[in-house]
């Protein structure tokens, strides 16, 4: 009968310390998911990117040639915008002001825009103009809202 005991508290002894082991290891891979859920991802253009120099293109222009573009955006949040509609007398314009950078690290504002397109997505040596709503352009012109870095 001594025989039969010491065998049971044996498998019980290794059946509660095998599932305490598990417990443990499954703890133990929860906190680790939390803990990385819980890093917030810094691989922004903000912080990855050297973005700042000049960025030039030749936007659509629903009633003209286009609008030769030249954006540079500099160090403390700076922005200079030059643009020339091609075909209309070489109309030029420039505008000055500070830009800010949206809650996701990766999209820019231009200030003091308001009649027109002022957000860019920023992305490696390359802007691509915002719609008005702050969507990344589509369809068969969406490669043409690109300003490349010089």
């Amino acid at each position: 009968m001594f025989k039969k005991l010491s065998v049971f508290a044996f498998v019980f002894l290794l059946v509660s310390c095998g599932q305490k082991a598990a417990k443990t290891e499954d703890s133990v891979e929860a906190e680790a998911k939390t803990e990385t859920a819980a890093v917030p991802d810094m691989h922004t253009a903000q912080v990855s990117l050297d973005y700042e120099g000049k960025y030039k293109g030749v936007l659509p222009c629903a009633d003209c040639e286009g609008i030769e573009t030249e954006l540079t955006l500099e160090s403390g949040g700076k922005y200079t915008l030059q643009t020339t509609y091609l075909g209309k007398k070489e109309t030029a314009f420039e505008k000055s002001g500070t830009f800010t950078w949206g809650e996701n690290g990766s999209t820019i504002t231009l200030s003091d825009i308001t009649d027109a397109p002022n957000r860019y997505f920023v992305g490696e040596n390359q802007l691509f103009q915002l719609d008005m709503e702050g969507n990344r352009i589509t369809g068969e012109l969406a490669d043409k809202y690109i300003l490349r870095k010089e």
